[in-house]
């Protein structure tokens, strides 16, 4: 089942206004079979920094990325080698003043922190930023049974697209093990596996609700400033989102404490070890996961 991604309509045009754009998106949302697909259709060259073997190509970026300044130039996990902003910054600069002003890089990235802190320094007014979120509703609207398939299973493609809903549920299982215990070792994060699975799965049962960093802490038998922190953590990398309070006064809006959602429905099942539709519907989370999933959707689709 091919799914087209409206998402890349906005990296075509950012594309042709802008030299670079980022594209940033949890593991496996599906960044890079995009990517491949804007590639194929021009002269792009892929360059895997995960790949220990281009990553040593990249050990002087100005040599390889001058020589191919005439094509798009595809950087994926684009976390794994920061230090090369500052090139881009000067390669991108160059190549405006040779007539090369669009089209040059496209970057993908897993987390917004190394990633926005990095190129928010060095490449203002020289990069595009856009979202990718695993699938949205529009974009299995054909499906008729899609919808509950994808509040169930959630938006990931290989959950989704699993075979049946236990083996979407196991895959789901298995990506957040591995994202506990491998992933965020790889953005320079010491933390033990436990306490982040324990307080993602307890910000998931209490998805939708106040942050209370105060029932965080005494349940997990840790600071309330490690709280704060790993919360920023599971929020910079894309899988869980603060929802600031509205208020009409600004400054009540500063002090009031954000909703947290976990922004994948189908990881917020996993997490409640939910893995049909059935015992979804009875389960007391029903509306609030499908209050979350709402939401996800609506700011998916806003422009």
């Amino acid at each position: 089942m091919l799914i087209e991604r409206d998402v890349i309509q906005r990296v075509e045009q950012s594309l042709s206004h802008q030299a670079a754009v980022a594209l940033l998106g949890p593991r496996q949302v599906g960044k890079t079979t995009l990517a491949m697909h804007v590639g194929n259709r021009r002269d792009a060259l892929y360059v895997d920094l995960e790949d220990e073997r281009d990553r040593a190509r990249l050990r002087n970026p100005h040599l390889l990325l001058e020589a191919n300044r005439h094509r798009l130039v595809i950087l994926d996990e684009i976390h794994r080698a920061p230090e090369i902003f500052p090139a881009l910054r000067g390669i991108i600069d160059k190549g405006r003043r040779e007539g090369f002003r669009t089209g040059r890089f496209l970057i993908l990235g897993s987390a917004s922190l190394d990633l926005l802190r990095q190129s928010g320094e060095t490449l203002a007014g020289r990069i595009a930023y856009i979202d990718m979120t695993p699938f949205t509703a529009p974009e299995i609207a054909q499906d008729r049974t899609g919808e509950d398939r994808l509040w169930l299973r959630g938006g990931f493609p290989d959950s989704f697209l699993a075979n049946s809903d236990a083996s979407s549920y196991e895959w789901r299982r298995n990506f957040i093990r591995t994202y506990l215990e491998r992933e965020i070792s790889l953005f320079g994060y010491r933390i033990p596996s436990e306490t982040l699975e324990r307080l993602w799965t307890m910000l998931a049962h209490r998805h939708g609700g106040i942050l209370n960093a105060s029932d965080l802490t005494r349940s997990l038998s840790i600071s309330t400033h490690s709280v704060g922190r790993y919360v920023d953590l599971l929020a910079d990398l894309l899988l869980v989102r603060r929802l600031p309070p509205y208020h009409v006064n600004v400054g009540k809006r500063l002090v009031k404490s954000p909703k947290v959602y976990v922004r994948d429905s189908g990881l917020v099942h996993a997490l409640l070890e939910i893995g049909t539709i059935e015992q979804l519907a009875g389960n007391p989370i029903l509306g609030m996961s499908w209050e979350g999933f709402v939401i996800e959707n609506l700011i998916a689709v806003l422009p």
